[in-house]
């Protein structure tokens, strides 16, 4: 799967995610931009930093067109229908999918280490939505709910180890991006969380 399709379905999607969050928070439409566009490009352009690449979406406009079209389409459709609280969560879950493996598949290809390929996947996929929910005055997903950058990670070691066997094509692709959105989904169906932190 070209990595250009994967990013624009990515950032459309993670746009989509920043306007249902900020609409609970009852945000002008300003913010609603904002937060749709930090939400969509935030993770890909910290990974372009950390990898000293150009930043994606300063070199191919089309991104943060993507972003913008897919932020405001939401934000109208929103004020028409009322859409269930917890929407969010399934284009989120999507988007950390989508972002998770182009994230990782461009660390490859620049030569990476594989564990660092597979944290730049991570970062890919999480850090957008951690700005999106400090800005919205939410605990991060990441930090707080159902196996989030755990889904990534497993992901991204998954396309790792497709690569090693020498699988190519749309399928080694295909199955590690599944693969995080199902764990993700999964977590939140039945609720699976990894150990919290508390002191005595």
């Amino acid at each position: 799967m070209p990595q250009d399709v994967l990013g624009l379905a990515g950032v459309a999607v993670c746009a989509v995610t920043g306007v249902l969050e900020a609409g609970r928070k009852q945000i002008d439409l300003f913010g609603v931009v904002v937060i749709a566009l930090v939400a969509a490009l935030g993770g890909g352009t910290l990974r372009d930093l950390l990898l000293a690449r150009p930043v994606f979406w300063v070199v191919d406009h089309d991104y943060l067109v993507a972003a913008l079209l897919a932020g405001l389409a939401t934000f109208a459709v929103a004020r028409l229908v009322r859409l269930p609280q917890r929407l969010f969560l399934i284009p989120d879950a999507l988007g950390l999918a989508l972002f998770t493996i182009l994230g990782t598949r461009i660390a490859l290809e620049l030569n990476a280490h594989w564990l660092v390929a597979s944290l730049m996947g991570v970062i890919t996929g999480v850090f957008g939505g951690i700005v999106r929910d400090v800005l919205c005055n939410e605990v991060p997903l990441v930090f707080s709910g159902e196996l989030y950058a755990t889904a990534a990670w497993s992901g991204a070691l998954l396309l790792i180890l497709t690569r090693a066997q020498d699988m190519h094509g749309d399928i080694a692709v295909a199955a590690p991006t599944v693969a995080v959105f199902l764990i993700r989904m999964a977590g939140i169906h039945w609720r699976i969380k990894l150990p919290r932190f508390s002191m005595r």
